[in-house]
């Protein structure tokens, strides 16, 4: 940074002092500490009343033998504070260790991730000017629940977990979101003709809460139409609601729609705790060598002033940015392709913010940030009673490879020791129904799905002949790798039908 830049505030009283805000700092990984330098210096400079506690995250804990990522002590500050503002980390890809982003959103209840994605046209190309859309993704659940199983030598799994609860606070707070924002439709993305549970369910609370809202238009879509609808034309949509997975996605390509995904922050809100962060990644191949754009994170520090209830910084630090770009200075990942030989390093950039604190923009809206309209106190779910719950079947899964992976071989041996409180209904490889009547083209691997339900017109089974069924199995020296409960729930099936069925 040049040496009129000091990354740090000249003061950090302590926590509780008058008029400031007690928040945790985490510079992260590669390019973190750079981009959380220039933006703890822009705070600085715009006014913000803010006191700060920093902890150390990433890769530097990973080495230091702390497997999640985070120093232990600091889960104390950021429930002491309440409030996160993190860099970029580094999380490491196919080694079994959990990405501490989802750690943290998940043990601190950060439900509902908040990602706008707006243009800045004409002074960041895009080939929509006029985009302004907010992404609202589930935070807590789907597949981002990390758990996974190697179930036999050729089959993994990934279990997508979707709740109730989890999904009704996040909608209620995507309709919320949209109504004090002044938005006029909500929009929700599933793949519901797939997923008739999963996203079913998503789909089905939906539709639930999106009643409550007449002032606001509401509309569901399947995620690939939807998505390629976005690409096309983002100016169909306002607000958009989708679970964790899809939101990721969607959310960084409507980013790179509105100019770049280096540019888009978010805020991750829960119920007491908030966390602020840009949406890129680490970008170690850059890091140190003054090229990283600050936007990103500076966009999640304005949200976390708004939410701080700091308008008046929020406000004096977005207009200083939107002044800078309209002048033409730009970092050169979003520089046009003509002015990218003038492009600015990080340190240049941030001190070209600095100097245009307390002017306001002469094309684009100025930015108003006036009051904390985040509704984080009325998006509890619904408590609804317990359904009556049956046991009326159970899916055993098999590692099995014998016999050229012919389904009607696996069947005559497992119908001899169902006994008499069960019958074979099917069996399916990879989701496809193999027995009875498979087809001889259908690909098998080596793990096998066996369905039993209820012999003799029984209308519901015990666990005790559960237990007994597997003890018959594993005499009959068959390898079950997983069981799946078949249950009702006030009389409404709970698990998906077989072809044929």
């Amino acid at each position: 940074m040049p040496a009129t830049i000091d990354p740090h505030p000249v003061s950090t009283p302590a926590v509780g002092s008058s008029g400031r805000t007690a928040i945790t700092v985490a510079r992260g990984d590669g390019i973190g500490p750079e981009i959380m330098d220039s933006v703890l210096f822009l705070l600085r400079e715009a006014g913000a009343r803010l006191d700060l506690e920093t902890i150390e995250i990433g890769a530097q804990m990973h080495a230091r033998g702390h497997s999640a990522g985070i120093e232990p002590g600091a889960w104390e500050s950021l429930r002491r504070t309440g409030v996160f503002l993190k860099a970029p980390i580094t999380t490491p890809q196919g080694t079994g260790v959990k990405s501490l982003n989802v750690t943290i959103r998940k043990t601190l209840g950060l439900y509902a991730n908040v990602r706008p994605c707006r243009t800045w046209h004409p002074f960041v190309p895009t080939s929509h000017p006029d985009m302004n859309v907010v992404v609202i993704r589930e935070n807590e659940e789907d597949t981002y629940g990390g758990i996974e199983h190697r179930q036999t030598p050729e089959v993994t799994q990934c279990l997508k977990l979707i709740s109730r609860p989890g999904t009704e606070k996040l909608v209620r707070y995507a309709f919320e979101y949209a109504r004090r924002h002044g938005r006029r439709r909500v929009s929700c993305f599933t793949k519901d003709n797939i997923m008739k549970l999963t996203d079913g369910l998503f789909h089905r609370v939906f539709r639930e809460v999106a009643a409550a809202y007449p002032e606001l238009e509401s509309e569901h879509r399947i995620i690939d139409i939807g998505t390629a609808r976005l690409a096309k034309d983002p100016l169909a949509f306002d607000v958009l609601v989708l679970p964790n997975l899809f939101g990721d996605i969607v959310s960084d390509v409507a980013a790179e729609l509105a100019g770049s995904v280096g540019l888009a922050g978010s805020a991750n809100i829960g119920e007491t705790c908030a966390m602020f962060e840009a949406v890129h990644g680490s970008a170690p191949d850059i890091a140190g060598r003054d090229l990283a754009n600050p936007s990103g994170l500076l966009h999640a520090a304005v949200m976390m002033l708004e939410h701080l209830e700091q308008g008046d910084v929020a406000e004096r630090l977005h207009n200083a940015w939107l002044c800078t770009i309209e002048d033409g200075i730009h970092t050169v990942d979003v520089a046009p392709p003509t002015e990218r030989h003038r492009a600015v390093g990080t340190r240049a950039f941030t001190q070209a913010v600095a100097e245009r604190m307390g002017r306001v923009p002469g094309v684009l809206p100025a930015a108003e940030h006036l009051s904390d309209r985040s509704p984080r106190s009325i998006v509890a779910a619904t408590r609804r009673p317990r359904p009556q719950k049956s046991l009326v079947g159970v899916d055993v899964f098999f590692d099995w490879d014998e016999s050229e992976r012919r389904a009607e071989v696996l069947a005559s041996r497992l119908e001899p020791v169902a006994g008499a409180a069960w019958r074979l209904s099917m069996i399916t490889n990879r989701g496809v129904k193999v027995y009875p009547g498979g087809l001889p083209e259908t690909f098998c691997t080596d793990h096998w799905r066996c369905r039993f339900l209820a012999a003799d017109g029984r209308s519901s089974v015990t666990h005790a002949e559960v237990v007994g069924l597997l003890g018959r199995l594993a005499e009959a020296g068959l390898d079950f790798v997983k069981t799946e409960h078949l249950c009702t729930f006030d009389g409404e099936r709970g698990y998906s039908l077989g072809q044929g069925e």
